[in-house]
């Protein structure tokens, strides 16, 4: 029939693409489908493999979130948007599964700054407990290089940190520019041997850490809003998929709206969080 004959040309199957299917009865307003080459079912309704919603709904939420919205402000958008309801739950559960598949793909690429890195430390509230927040990024393009979450300062944290910061780039920093902390002088001189270390002076004069300390205040006013940050490995994934969010998908006004990354000589295949939602 002709309807048929449509549909096999424009569904495939979504665990092994093929158009060979047939209907499989309705649900909610929802044609499903079986697929006869490999025998699952699946629903006509532009969702990710064994996802309930759709591809666009779920990269939105996940955007809304890395851009401050909490997973309450999110749900009533997606329902104003959308007429469907899901729980603040599943939502969550979006944004952890995607999170780490974008870490995973993303965090192999390596960024060409070996000009000024700036590391610093602020502290976060956690649980009711404070926890270091450690950061390195390139001066020139803005590009965070690595974060590290932590109980404590600890010379270890501060080795943590930079051999972090070195796995995301193709060389090492002639400069690094820290605060006062005692705990970064022996790592950099461990680990950066031909790396000038300048400690900050003052806010006002130059070297300084004003850039990552803007930082921290950004990702400050972020975590204002968040219900997430329960434990250290939710934390974790906050950061993972924050480091993702500013490097890759969020325009800089001071780069003349291109991404960190780009600034920084990378090119991915995914252009924000609806491409890592559709691309297996």
């Amino acid at each position: 029939m002709e309807y048929e004959r449509i549909y096999k040309e424009e569904i495939a199957c979504k665990f092994c693409k093929s158009a060979n299917l047939v209907k499989y009865g309705v649900k909610n307003d929802i044609q499903y489908f079986m697929c006869k080459s490999c025998g699952r079912k699946f629903a006509d309704n532009q969702a990710p493999e064994q996802m309930k919603y759709a591809t666009q709904v779920i990269g939105s939420a996940i955007n809304l979130y890395y851009d401050g919205l909490s997973l309450t402000k999110i749900q009533k958008h997606i329902n104003q948007d959308n007429n469907i309801n899901p729980s603040t739950s599943t939502i969550y559960s979006w944004i952890t599964k995607y999170t780490e598949k974008a870490f995973l793909n993303i965090s192999k690429y390596k960024a060409t700054v070996c000009g000024t890195w700036i590391a610093d430390e602020t502290v976060l509230k956690i649980d009711g407990k404070n926890i270091w927040f450690w950061d390195i990024i390139d001066e020139e393009t803005r590009f965070l290089l690595a974060s590290h979450i932590s109980s404590k300062r600890t010379i270890q944290d501060v080795k943590t940190l930079i051999l972090k910061g070195l796995g995301h780039s193709h060389c090492t920093p002639q400069t690094i520019i820290t605060d006062k902390l005692q705990s970064y002088k022996k790592p950099i001189e461990e680990v950066l041997k031909d790396t000038m270390h300048q400690r900050s002076k003052s806010f006002v004069m130059y070297p300084n850490t004003n850039l990552i300390e803007r930082f921290h205040g950004t990702l400050k006013d972020r975590t204002k809003i968040m219900r997430g940050l329960k434990n250290i490995n939710t934390a974790k994934n906050f950061t993972d998929g924050w480091l993702i969010y500013y490097n890759f998908f969020r325009p800089h006004l001071t780069l003349l709206n291109k991404t960190p990354a780009s600034k920084a000589g990378i090119t991915i295949p995914y252009k924000n969080w609806l491409d890592i939602v559709e691309k297996r």
